[in-house]
């Protein structure tokens, strides 16, 4: 914002009066909002989704494509060489030079909630449930491995696990909230001694030699070369993530979004 926190907290002083409520706490101990306040930040975060939403109809009126749109993507997909996501955006931004996009990067349920609401337009997420909301086309495959981190006993080991039973004994690393690696640590029964909430936090873990858990292959790749991280029995203990785009059924998309999302399905047919 370029301005103090005096004035932060003077503009909030004055809103709080207009409003008759009390929206935060703050002072020496830090800065936390009340529950009215949580509950003006969000009917404040609908309004501008309905304004996105109305400025979006407004152009489709006149039969162009303008304004902003919100794309979100699961983190860590820049990496995987199916993902075709920059060939999408270099096609729809030569389709609509005036749309001003806006790419963000989230949790598989931040995505979704934020399709939803409409404070996304398009997502990007692996598949691991379906919402009769939302609108799904599949784009492209990621696998999965499990590893392990320097100084971890499976490191380097001679004899690696053999079944799902073997690793059971060792503490495993997974994704705080519903999704493949969640499912699977679930129908597997492997010991769950950290939880993450995103890929970041889950290499952090395993990298600190004491959990194992699941990566895609291709950012685990740069920590193999450097003999920081190891696949555990990768033929063995892996599995497939399908990323599919997401859009809300009602309202019906705005044209923008409808292109943004038919360039994500042409960047990702088959045969390309």
């Amino acid at each position: 914002l370029n301005i103090g926190t005096s004035t932060v907290s003077r503009h909030i002083k004055d809103l709080e009066a207009r409003l008759g409520l009390t929206l935060c706490r703050r002072g020496r101990a830090g800065f936390a909002l009340t529950a009215e306040g949580q509950r003006v930040y969000d009917e404040t975060l609908r309004l501008l989704a309905s304004v996105r939403s109305f400025r979006d109809s407004v152009d489709d009126i006149h039969s162009r494509m303008g304004g902003q749109l919100a794309v979100a993507v699961f983190d860590k997909t820049a990496s995987n060489p199916a993902a075709r996501i920059g060939e999408a955006i270099a096609a729809f931004t030569a389709q609509a030079p005036d749309v001003q996009l806006q790419l963000h990067v989230g949790s598989i349920n931040a995505i979704e909630r934020g399709v939803i609401d409409g404070s996304y337009q398009v997502g990007i997420i692996p598949a691991h449930r379906s919402s009769q909301s939302l609108a799904y086309a599949d784009l492209f495959g990621e696998t999965m491995l499990l590893y392990c981190g320097a100084g971890h006993p499976l490191f380097g080991a001679s004899s690696p696990p053999a079944d799902w039973h073997a690793v059971r004994g060792y503490q495993f690393a997974g994704l705080g909230y519903h999704s493949p690696n969640m499912e699977l640590s679930h129908q597997a029964r492997l010991q769950r001694a950290a939880t993450g909430f995103d890929q970041e936090s889950i290499a952090t873990l395993i990298l600190s030699g004491r959990f194992l858990g699941f990566l895609p292959d291709h950012y685990a790749e740069a920590f193999e070369r450097q003999g920081r991280m190891q696949a555990v029995n990768p033929s063995l203990f892996h599995y497939h993530c399908q990323f599919v785009s997401l859009m809300r059924r009602s309202p019906a998309p705005a044209r923008a979004a409808q292109a943004f999302a038919q360039c994500l399905e042409d960047a990702h047919r088959p045969g390309r």
